[in-house]
């Protein structure tokens, strides 16, 4: 989750760009009407396949921990982290479809909010009795509602549902603050303290995982007159296009570069990375990064195989700039590089001093994304987009 006032930080760098050279308008050019519309509906296409998946992953988790709650055991509890592994992974390809109040936004803090105080779950390594799991005079049912009501309830970090609620029950602490957790499989077997409670928590949470993913998956399905999709590509052609940018923009500059990387660059704390349960940060940061790319370059291969091709971002700025297209791509590009080469585990990464290749790898990753943020907010200007504050 952890988003911030991204609206204002992307205009403030649109003002700073000066007007085009030369007072020819590139929006006079032919076909150009045309191909915003192309990129918009295309971009539908993409964000419906890419739920798809990503409610298809969440259903296979789902699966996973029904089968390890119905016999737990070693191998049942590595195939739910097996499954949780991609469904998340899956889901940050997402992620560029955030911050414009769209399908997502209404259930983001439900579905993907972190940092996670562990003890606000269930048993921590030096408060074995806390948690919602353990406190059952307080909580004699473990509900849906109530699950969804203490979300959050007494601060950002109490989180009680979303992926990362269930990274924490999958693999409990990580032994001495390093690396992945090493919850054991008798957790969930007959015996283990509040094992009933601790396998209820687990199933209402991945359940709910699977319904809002739904409830997204459907307003971006195509067929549906009424849900979000329809409206989105009937909107006027620039609104729709802010809102593109906007994600894309949003998720590069103030989410990836700010809160997920800079933060933990500064602070080299563990806990300011996003999966610090199953250590898989690196995994998804880099998801995050291709999410973006899919959307410049209007492309998505889903699971399956199948391929969604059409017009993108980049296929309007060549029209309208070629060399700036050229020069963005690049940038995307770029980006995708620079954060697939910060060396994982992402905790190990963070440390040391700054001159070390970890630190210098992630500060690259850092202001590519950041650069890449701030030529998206050009795009904004050059293709005479108003942003509504």
């Amino acid at each position: 989750m952890k988003a911030s006032p991204v609206l204002i930080s992307i205009v403030l760098t649109c003002l700073r760009i000066p007007p085009a050279a030369g007072g020819a308008d590139p929006m006079a050019k032919a076909g150009v009407p045309e191909l915003k519309r192309a990129v918009i509906a295309n971009y539908a296409a993409v964000a419906s396949a890419s739920y798809q998946d990503s409610l298809a992953s969440a259903k296979k988790l789902q699966s996973a921990v029904d089968a390890l709650l119905a016999k737990a055991s070693e191998k049942t509890l590595a195939a739910a982290r097996r499954a949780w592994l991609s469904a998340h992974q899956t889901y940050s390809l997402t992620e560029t479809f955030r911050f414009y109040n769209g399908p997502i936004d209404q259930v983001e803090a439900l579905l993907n909010s972190w940092p996670i105080d562990a003890s606000y779950i269930d048993s921590a390594a030096d408060a074995p009795d806390a948690g919602i799991v353990n406190a059952v005079s307080n909580y004699p049912t473990i509900s849906r509602a109530l699950v969804i009501s203490l979300n959050a309830k007494d601060g950002k970090q109490n989180i009680s549902t979303g992926f990362h609620a269930i990274e924490f029950l999958l693999w409990g602490q990580p032994p001495g603050g390093r690396g992945a957790g090493n919850r054991s499989w008798h957790d969930y077997a007959v015996g283990a303290k509040n094992v009933q409670r601790r396998s209820e928590y687990l199933r209402l949470v991945t359940d709910l995982v699977v319904e809002h993913l739904q409830t997204v998956a459907n307003a971006w399905a195509s067929g549906d007159r009424d849900n979000f999709r329809a409206k989105f590509v009937a909107m006027d052609p620039n609104t729709a296009l802010a809102d593109v940018l906007m994600g894309m923009g949003a998720l590069s500059g103030p989410e990836l570069s700010g809160e997920r990387l800079t933060t933990a660059y500064e602070t080299k704390e563990r806990s300011e990375q996003q999966d610090c349960f199953s250590d898989s940060t690196c995994d998804d940061l880099i998801a995050n990064a291709i999410g973006i790319q899919n959307v410049f370059l209007g492309r998505y291969t889903c699971l399956s195989g199948q391929k969604i091709e059409g017009s993108g971002v980049f296929g309007l700025l060549k029209q309208v700039d070629p060399d700036f297209a050229g020069k963005l791509s690049a940038q995307v590009s770029g980006a995708v590089a620079a954060v697939h080469d910060i060396p994982p585990p992402f905790d190990q990464a963070i440390l040391g001093t700054n001159q070390s290749p970890n630190r210098i790898a992630m500060k690259k990753a850092i202001t590519a994304l950041q650069t890449q943020s701030d030529l998206i907010a050009q795009v904004v200007k050059l293709l005479s987009i108003k942003l509504d504050l």
